[in-house]
């Protein structure tokens, strides 16, 4: 590889990293951690497999199958797959993951800047998302290069300075290890990051496909994928051990403030504006990629191209709008027990269609 490749790469994995990770990857090691305490370990290796390790996987399995998401559904059948599929990817777009990225962007701004609209801000971030969305040829391009590095740059602060300052507590659990394993395990449902693999795959290879001009794709993708997963595992790590650190000033703040909480403690009076900051680029760059992928499956699969990019893209945000407006705890209330249900099942469809392809694979070899 060219220096110039590897810079790439590195771009790619960051805008991957970027996609990812919105607000529930934000607050669930958070929760995890306050909870956890001196188990923290265990909870991390269940969040870890369920957030990280699944999610990854499933990606790589989206990219044996060239990012076609009707193919990959249809192993539950035609009809039931493309159900599936749908309820999936509007979960993930409007009707869930995307409004709570902005619910969680305004709560935490909203604590430094307290006359804050929630209808003024969702609309003003539904703008901000059009215009990177429209944009679609260069996604990829955007995430990686404009706002990922702020991104990372305002998180490895506050990781840093928080690890670094924490008081030396030792904290300990009610609960065994085995239970906060588990507990990791469905918190890791939450970030309903295997959802999103689905989607993003064939977002991340088509922005690929028209910016990469080395000789393999397939290899520099798996080396971005790496990357972003590493990242984020990275992260969740940081900021599991940053709630058990600093467990005792968290007692009784809603989950969707804790992260503004604890850099309040960290960096002082203006942290309430960096944190806000902070969230926000996150939140807006996993919702830009969540509608970028909604519209696509829309255009591309539902409506097979019959009714305009532009006008889907508006009415997704419309509805995004409208559910943000719902909060995030409101949010949290319907996703939860639909992602209780719809994980397993999707890991036992990720984990069938890569053992499918690997089988087909080795008979077409045989045959050769």
């Amino acid at each position: 590889m060219t220096t110039m490749k590897k810079m790439d790469c590195w771009t790619a994995g960051l805008a991957i990293f970027a996609m990812f990770f919105g607000a529930g990857n934000i607050i669930f090691p958070l929760v995890l951690g306050k909870c956890a305490l001196n188990q923290t370990p265990w909870a991390l290796l269940g969040l870890l497999l369920t957030a990280v390790v699944v999610p990854f996987v499933g990606l790589w399995a989206m990219f044996c199958y060239k990012g076609q998401i009707g193919i990959f559904f249809s192993r539950l059948g035609k009809i039931p797959g493309f159900c599936i599929a749908c309820l999936t990817i509007a979960l993930l777009g409007p009707l869930g993951s995307a409004p709570r990225c902005l619910a969680l962007a305004y709560s935490t701004l909203s604590m430094s800047i307290p006359g804050l609209s929630l209808i003024g801000f969702s609309a003003v971030a539904c703008l901000l998302i059009f215009l990177f969305v429209y944009r679609k040829n260069k996604l990829l391009q955007l995430l990686g290069y404009v706002l990922s590095p702020f991104k990372i740059i305002l998180l490895v602060v506050i990781m840093i300075k928080g690890l670094a300052e924490a008081p030396h507590l030792n904290l300990i659990s009610s609960q065994s290890a085995g239970w906060h394993l588990w507990h990791g395990l469905k918190e890791g449902y939450n970030t309903m990051d295997l959802l999103a693999a689905f989607f993003f795959a064939p977002v991340i290879l088509g922005s690929l496909a028209r910016s990469y001009q080395g000789p393999s794709l397939e290899r520099f993708v798996l080396k971005a994928s790496v990357i972003g997963a590493v990242l984020l595992a990275v992260v969740y790590v940081g900021f599991c051990y940053l709630a058990y650190l600093y467990a005792p000033i968290l007692e009784g703040v809603p989950s969707d403030r804790l992260l503004a909480t604890i850099a309040i403690q960290i960096l002082g009076s203006y942290a309430g504006l960096i944190m806000g900051l902070t969230i926000s680029i996150a939140c807006l760059t996993t919702a830009i990629a969540l509608i970028a992928a909604f519209v696509a499956f829309l255009h591309q699969e539902v409506l097979k191209e019959k009714v305009a990019y532009l006008p889907l893209l508006i009415l997704s945000l419309l509805a995004t709008f409208a559910v943000a407006i719902l909060k995030f705890q409101g949010i949290a209330c319907f996703l939860s027990p639909v992602l209780q249900v719809c994980y397993p099942v999707l890991m036992i469809l990720t984990l069938y269609n890569l053992i499918k392809v690997y089988v087909e694979n080795r008979l077409r070899k045989q045959m050769e």
